[in-house]
């Protein structure tokens, strides 16, 4: 595995703010030509990254056959728009190494959960603004910098009457103008990339409503979205299964668990790792000696 760290530096990044990856190495002998990669945002309100939405995710992913990178990107006191232009950092990290780890440039996808969720779907709203490209150095709209994807878990979207107030407070402080902005329901484009989202009619920290009225501005704009709503669970269940319960050991849901195999179909159906177009098509051990 080619696991790197790379510090964020974008202006106002704090000290402890990365992305990490974890790459399966190529291999000559794998018939796996290209994988696509997904950039994992934690959760935690902007007051934290959650590790239960961090390495449990990215190995269950790669375990699927994609690439994964962890952004543990900065919060309060960093305000907007540190932490979207350290996802931007993180596009231009992938796509720039895209040659040497084997990484499909047409399938880097953006995951987030809760306060992660907003950063995640923020990306795929605001990618394409030109402020973001120079705030990382680069000139214009990048297409470097695109979202081929973005993957919802149970994320805060709205800044109105569902909003999650503490994920908005540690992101946009008293700025009223800066919260209504923030409010993605709003902010969906005809370039905001398709979405496969899901959270839990339970969830009182953070409602379901704000996926509904996410995937509501996905449909006005004609744009793909799979949404799933399940009837058990509350707020923050990572996996929601043993391996990612926290100490209070709340969150294992057998029937919402099986978000991830959903997720993971719907990955497959539209960022299908590649290989190679040589295959012969038979065991070597089947193939009659000259």
């Amino acid at each position: 595995m080619i696991h790197e760290i790379y510090k964020m530096e974008c202006s106002g990044s704090l000290e402890y703010a990365r992305f990490e990856t974890f790459i399966q190495e190529p291999a000559e002998e794998l018939a796996v030509k290209k994988r696509p990669m997904i950039i994992i945002c934690p959760g935690g309100a902007y007051a934290y990254t959650s590790p239960r939405e961090a390495e449990p995710i990215a190995y269950k992913l790669m375990a699927e056959g994609y690439n994964v990178g962890i952004l543990y990107y900065s919060c309060a006191p960093a305000k907007y728009p540190v932490a979207l232009t350290e996802a931007a950092s993180c596009f231009r990290i992938v796509r720039r190494n895209a040659s040497k780890w084997k990484v499909d440039k047409k399938s880097v996808l953006i995951m987030g959960f809760s306060a992660g969720g907003h950063l995640a779907a923020s990306y795929a709203c605001f990618w394409n603004d030109p402020k973001i490209a120079q705030a990382i150095g680069l000139k214009g709209t990048a297409e470097i910098l695109r979202p081929n994807g973005q993957i919802l878990c149970y994320p805060v979207i709205s800044s109105g009457k569902y909003a999650h107030e503490g994920s908005f407070d540690n992101l946009c402080g008293d700025n009223k103008a800066l919260r209504r902005k923030m409010s993605l329901e709003k902010a969906v484009s005809a370039d905001t990339p398709p979405a496969f989202i899901w959270h839990t009619c339970l969830d009182n920290t953070v409602p379901a409503e704000n996926s509904l009225l996410y995937v509501t501005a996905l449909r006005e704009k004609n744009i793909p979205a799979e949404l799933h709503i399940f009837a058990q669970g509350w707020h923050g269940l990572s996996l929601a299964n043993e391996l990612s319960l926290s100490r209070y050991g709340a969150e294992a849901y057998p029937d919402t668990a099986e978000w991830i195999t959903l997720c993971t179909n719907w990955l497959k159906s539209h960022y299908p790792v590649t290989v190679r177009a040589d295959l012969k098509g038979k065991e070597p051990w089947l193939q009659k000696e000259k």
